[in-house]
């Protein structure tokens, strides 16, 4: 227990709370996280409590979606002060399990999700989407929620998430929730914490490239020139390295032809060690 929320660790303990609530005709959400709470996190545990009446979140660092090079080990933590945070924007329930619990010794199981999961993230981390797909099928399986909240900051991943759910029959609605942000624009990530002051001044340019960008193409900014543009601007402004500065089809992010169709503008960028994402729509 942490304050008034209860904390569960293992997939029986969750599924006979989830099950107790929906016997007295409660409707469940779920919201997965890593922990390392911020405002963005707690916006999505408040609008899942609007829709339902009923609201787990789950804390689970997935070591499946980290590159043995990346930031597995040194991800901040911090289960009590999360726990904390979770009671009081009223989330019901806490999941979190360990490793074992959730890759129990033998496991060989990977859920594959092809198209939408090739370009962008998927050519920077080819073994991300296969683990963020993996371990919210099993988190949307041993909660059957009736809904679970993601936010609109991880866009590609919230269209891996509804498709993988629509492709399996898994009877739960994806909801994505808008990006929260900061008020000079950055968006919330709890990889902000890596951020040295001088650092964090550079990393704003991020959101303003793409609001710049996005204005630029509804103006009649030919969408090649736009996305060299962004880069430009990235690079002037001080980032180490662009990934990728894409416009894109908002729903199967085949580059943006024009503005037939809604699109997106998606961004992944390196100042020093830590590397920012962030999007926007056209």
């Amino acid at each position: 227990m942490n304050g008034s929320l209860p904390i569960v660790r293992d997939v029986a303990a969750l599924r006979a709370a989830a099950a107790a609530w929906r016997a007295g005709g409660k409707s469940v959400a779920l919201v997965p996280t890593m922990g390392a709470l911020h405002e963005g996190h707690l916006s999505l545990i408040r609008a899942a409590k609007a829709r339902c009446e009923r609201v787990v979140a789950s804390l689970f660092v997935n070591p499946r979606q980290f590159a043995p090079q990346e930031d597995f080990d040194r991800y901040p933590r911090n289960e009590a002060g999360d726990a904390a945070l979770l009671a009081s924007a009223g989330c019901d329930l806490l999941f979190a399990p360990d490793r074992a619990a959730m890759y129990p010794d033998g496991f060989a199981t990977s859920v594959i999700v092809a198209n939408v999961s090739t370009p962008l993230e998927g050519e920077f981390r080819p073994h991300f989407f296969a683990g963020v797909a993996t371990v919210v099928t099993k988190l949307l399986v041993q909660c059957s929620p009736d809904a679970a909240f993601f936010g609109e900051k991880d866009y590609q991943q919230l269209l891996v998430i509804r498709r993988l759910a629509r492709d399996l029959d898994i009877p739960v609605e994806i909801v994505g929730c808008e990006t929260v942000r900061e008020p000079d624009g950055l968006a919330m990530s709890s990889r902000n914490a890596y951020l040295a002051p001088a650092q964090r001044a550079i990393a704003v340019e991020l959101s303003l490239a793409l609001k710049q960008a996005a204005a630029a193409i509804r103006a009649g900014r030919p969408i090649a020139e736009t996305e060299t543009d962004m880069r430009a601007r990235l690079a002037a402004a001080g980032f180490d390295a662009v990934d990728y500065a894409a416009a894109c089809d908002a729903e199967t992010l085949a580059p943006m032809a024009d503005l037939s169709r809604p699109g997106r503008l998606l961004v992944a960028a390196w100042i020093g060690k830590t590397r920012l994402i962030d999007n926007w729509p056209v």
